[in-house]
């Protein structure tokens, strides 16, 4: 895999970029994202060293993980933004009542490979710190306002995972 980018939450997006971030909560985007891009994303980025994936300029890499009850690693492809040198995951899952399965495997066992580099994770408790990473993370992909809100309606908070180096 190639090193992971650097995603500064404080940069400017063009045109492109936004229109890829409205298109991902209409129907037809959510249902590409559901239905196509989590299946094909992990395989394209494995097979391009995280170069190639189908967010384009949104930047994303593979999280591997191991499963929570199986033990066995499992692969999907996650946004992610840095915060000086964490980097930070959202457990979004497009705003759903229930949290992806990466984040039960992560809490289960912290040990994580993001972008092919080792980190350890832990879920952001402390609530000044998540209201600074949320102001971060929609800067980065605007859209996760909106899915804090649908998984709000169902009762779920959205957590967040910084993921220090090892």
């Amino acid at each position: 895999m190639s090193p992971l980018a650097y995603v500064d939450p404080y940069a400017r997006h063009g045109p492109l970029y936004l229109a890829i971030c409205r298109l991902s909560v209409s129907r037809p985007g959510m249902w590409l994202a559901r239905h196509v891009a989590w299946k094909l994303d992990p395989l394209l980025l494995r097979l391009s060293r995280g170069r190639v994936a189908s967010t384009g300029p949104i930047a994303s890499a593979l999280l591997e993980t191991r499963g929570a009850r199986t033990g066995r690693p499992r692969r999907t492809a996650t946004l992610y933004f840095n915060d000086g040198d964490r980097v930070i995951l959202v457990a979004s899952k497009q705003g759903a009542p229930e949290s992806p399965a990466w984040y039960h495997n992560l809490r289960k066992d912290p040990d994580v490979l993001f972008g092919g580099v080792q980190f350890q994770a832990a879920v952001i408790e402390d609530e000044a710190e998540q209201q600074r990473l949320w102001q971060l993370a929609d800067r980065v992909f605007p859209q996760f306002a909106t899915y804090r809100a649908w998984a709000a309606r169902d009762g779920r908070t959205i957590p967040i995972i910084a993921l220090q180096p090892r």
